[in-house]
């Protein structure tokens, strides 16, 4: 292990590289840039970039689980465009209910006033009928 210490150097951000040695790659996480002598570079970008690549292949998900994710995906697309569609539904049954009721509620008033606009065309007195 301590050979392998020898062909690569991690430099902090803002460290001194050594002369001759170019980086590998550098790990944000870390903050680190890994170094190794000149020719050893493109051998561990080549190492680094075929590990990612291997890693990526045997954790991805079969297409099975794909299209299990995508279907369950449209159908939570299609039940939140639901959820949006029946609140505005309900709000607009709601807004027609009280301007209806509100509607009705100024016929009665208006049909008091034709009673009383009648008593008054006859000369009554009285303006409430008694049943």
């Amino acid at each position: 292990m301590n050979f392998f210490k020898r062909l690569w150097r991690e430099v902090p951000r803002g460290g001194i590289v050594p002369s001759g040695w170019r980086m590998a790659w550098y790990e944000p996480q870390r903050q680190v840039g890994v170094y190794t002598a000149m020719p050893l570079h493109w051998v561990g970008r080549m190492l680094r970039e075929f590990r990612h690549r291997v890693n990526l292949a045997v954790t991805a998900p079969t297409i099975e689980q794909e299209q299990v994710f995508e279907l369950r995906r449209a159908h939570r697309d299609r039940e939140r465009l639901a959820e949006e569609y029946s609140k505005g539904y309900m709000a607009g049954w709601h807004e027609c209910f009280e301007a209806c009721l509100q509607a009705v509620e100024e016929e009665i008033t208006d049909a008091d006033e034709v009673w009383k606009m009648g008593a008054a065309l006859t000369g009554s007195t009285t303006t409430q009928r008694e049943n």
